[in-house]
């Protein structure tokens, strides 16, 4: 009787709330994914790509290859990795989890990180999300690299530790800022608090957020890491901007 009753609400549920296309709201034959043709513009980041930084080559290098970028100019992180182009599908499904109230999706997001950086995963011990700043925490009611981190965190073992980074500096939104302002925007930011030190002390820290745009947020969020103690920083996104990308 409790299994049929299970069944019948679960179809009641079908009827009145069916499962949509996370993107278009088309309908889908399971809960929490993409349409075909939302899936179909989707692009997965794959090999080749740069050893550092992640960015993808339009050419074959070899294994190991590391970018001019990279070389030229090291980044303080040890290697950073993304699931798929900020572009189409993805830049909207990142902008609905982090404008729209759309925690729903970070689970789906996470996912596909896992796959991206599974790498990293494997030589990590703690996951911390790219915090937001009181203020703008307290206007969005949430932070949607601590949403995405959480899950990474709870599918891999990891400890989850979205208190060990703070963002100590009200910054501007990145969004329409130069490289440089960027920089500038997000210089001394963030802090890891002496009290939380020991969550970061000697250990390899995933850095989660939602986009890899110029890499200065990540930047300043891993100077901050490494001077609070930890050992090394990797970082996963869910998507990496590709300047002249067309989607």
């Amino acid at each position: 009787m409790r299994e049929l009753t299970h069944k019948t609400s679960r179809a009641v549920a079908a009827v009145l709330f069916p499962d949509t296309c996370l993107a278009c709201r088309m309908h889908v034959a399971e809960r929490g994914t993409l349409c075909p043709k939302c899936w179909n513009r989707l692009h997965f980041i794959a090999e080749p790509i740069c050893a550092v930084t992640g960015f993808p080559f339009q050419h074959d290098f070899g294994n190991g290859m590391v970018s001019a970028e990279a070389l030229a100019d090291p980044p303080a992180y040890r290697r950073a990795r993304a699931a798929v182009l900020h572009s189409g599908i993805a830049r909207q499904l990142v902008q609905r989890l982090k404008y729209g109230d759309r925690t729903e999706l970070a689970p789906w997001m996470a996912r596909w990180m896992l796959r991206a950086g599974s790498e990293l995963v494997e030589e990590c011990d703690v996951v911390v999300p790219v915090p937001l700043h009181p203020r703008r925490f307290l206007a969005r009611r949430y932070n949607q690299a601590a949403e995405l981190g959480r899950t990474i965190a709870t599918r891999t073992g990891l400890a989850f530790e979205p208190g060990a980074l703070r963002r100590v500096k009200p910054t501007r939104q990145q969004v329409g800022l130069t490289a440089n302002e960027r920089k500038l925007n997000v210089r001394g930011a963030f802090r890891v608090p002496p009290e939380r030190e020991i969550a970061v002390a000697g250990r390899d820290v995933l850095l989660v957020d939602d986009v890899f745009t110029t890499g200065a947020t990540i930047e300043a969020a891993t100077k901050a890491l490494l001077r609070g103690g930890a050992s090394h920083v990797d970082v996963l996104t869910f998507s990496h901007v590709v300047p002249h990308f067309a989607d």
